[in-house]
């Protein structure tokens, strides 16, 4: 394999596809699949628009991406993998210290190819949760970086899916197939996890889906990058690359809005973030609303981690197939076989830290990290806040507060941490999460601004542009 992209095939990609023609045909009749699927599910009636968008011509770190006007069909998605480290061996488990798998381990197919499968399955997710947002751009500035994660979405799928063509046989390519036949909240074919066939009507829940759940594909794409299966964990390696400007988009555009509002407020002498009739008159998002949006997608997030103790995390970790996150930098065996780790449990409405066997614990110890990054972009949200003299602040809420699955998902749990009745959420949930009213008020802030270098009533201009650009930049050439 090589480390630079090659263009010498319809598929750009730096896995010598072109020495492998059995491979090269499978995925050149998987690609036409693909833009038939892209055509029908990605963005809606901007086919033809010319967007400036980046395209990898490289996985070094450095100078790895050009930038460019380009049709989005027209896109140059490939298959780009790390560079490969010599004698690179399997970090953790019982395999620990052994060569890493460059084919798959006859033991593992099926886990792998599961892991694999699921991975895969977010990405076109995102893709068709969002398909619609362009009409409703606050800016051609936003609307090219949304149009830049869509693309990038697709470029993972097509990562996970020469995985599942390369490694996995017939079977392989019929899970490739699926990836592009389940479509998010589809009541027959829906999305295998929950987060991704919620609904993404607006442009504050698009920069809070990218703050909060493109964060928990970080942590999942550096647990897979851990991976004793090297092609795993050299493609999600590079993902991981691309990851980061979709977590920019939203943290940024949060941000934005926040800036947004309290110039609002100030503009206006308006003092209490609580004055929300006020607000609204003026068309700006208040904060209390903000923190209800955050609320919920932080909490649906949580749900993809799966349940805090996981005999399937445990046999994953063991079998050397998915780590934790940046195992490397863990002071410990990275066997676990008898570690402890602190777990927080429920019982007859109490909560208390209970010490279990660090190997089923894997999921628990995710979402530790999880919610450790997550503190990182409140708290820059918050300094926004303060630098206009507001007297607000925004909270995660507990870890337990509206969770429908792992070991809280039976109980009512407010986001200060306060275990409720049945009857208490029912009175109180929509304090804690947007109402239809909340919703609807969102909605009919999302009228389109295509004019080049405006930017809607609602979010402020970003401090920089994209690929050296201003922020006042045509990004996005709209066909007549």
């Amino acid at each position: 394999m090589s480390d630079q992209v090659s263009y010498d095939t319809l598929i750009p990609n730096n896995v010598n596809l072109s020495s492998d023609r059995r491979l090269l045909r499978a995925l050149e009749q998987w690609r036409p699949k693909f833009l038939d699927w892209w055509t029908h599910s990605g963005p809606t009636d901007f086919q033809q628009a010319q967007v400036y968008l980046r395209t990898a011509v490289g996985v070094e770190k450095g100078n790895w991406a050009k930038f460019g006007f380009v049709r989005m069909p027209e896109y140059r998605w490939g298959i780009l993998l790390a560079p490969a480290e010599q004698g690179r061996t399997i970090p953790f488990g019982e395999h620990k210290g052994e060569p890493a798998w460059q084919e798959v381990p006859g033991e593992y197919r099926n886990l792998l190819r599961r892991l694999i499968v699921i991975q895969g399955d977010t990405e076109p997710a995102s893709v068709e949760q969002q398909r619609f947002l362009g009409h409703t751009a606050p800016s051609l500035y936003d609307m090219r970086n949304l149009f830049q994660v869509n693309v990038e979405e697709g470029r993972h799928l097509w990562a996970m899916a020469y995985l599942l063509h390369r490694y996995f046989g017939r079977d392989g390519r019929e899970e490739a197939d699926m990836l592009l036949q389940r479509t998010s909240g589809d009541e027959d074919r829906p999305r295998i996890l929950g987060a991704f066939n919620e609904e993404t009507p607006d442009w504050l829940s698009f920069f809070l889906f990218t703050s909060f759940t493109d964060r928990d594909g970080k942590m999942q794409l550096e647990s897979l990058a851990q991976s004793g299966f090297d092609p795993l964990s050299r493609s999600c390696r590079f993902m991981i690359t691309e990851e980061g400007h979709h977590m920019f988009v939203g943290k940024s555009g949060v941000e934005r809005i926040i800036d947004r509002t309290c110039r609002v407020m100030q503009a206006h002498g308006i003092s209490d973030p609580g004055d929300i009739s006020r607000l609204r008159e003026l068309g700006v998002i208040d904060l209390p609303l903000l923190q209800r949006k955050m609320n919920f997608h932080f909490s649906v997030t949580l749900d993809l981690f799966g349940s805090e103790l996981s005999t399937n995390a445990a046999t994953a970790f063991n079998a050397g197939i998915k780590g934790r996150f940046r195992e490397s930098d863990i002071d410990d065996d990275h066997q676990l076989l008898n570690d402890t780790y602190p777990v927080l449990t429920l019982q007859d409405g109490v909560f208390s830290e209970q010490q279990m066997p660090a190997m089923n614990a894997i999921n628990a110890r995710l979402v530790d990290d999880y919610i450790s990054d997550c503190r990182g972009i409140v708290e820059s949200w918050n300094r926004v806040i303060r630098s206009h003299g507001i007297e607000f602040e925004l909270r995660l809420p507990h870890r337990a507060f509206n969770r429908k699955q792992g070991m809280y998902a039976s109980a009512h749990v407010s986001p200060a941490g306060v275990v409720l009745s049945e009857n208490a959420w029912q009175q109180q949930q929509h304090e804690f999460l947007a109402a239809p009213a909340d919703n609807e008020y969102v909605l009919s802030l999302m009228t389109p601004v295509d004019k080049t270098g405006a930017y809607a009533g609602w979010i402020s201009p970003p401090k920089n542009g994209v690929g050296g650009q201003p922020g006042g930049f045509e990004y996005v050439r709209i066909a007549a």
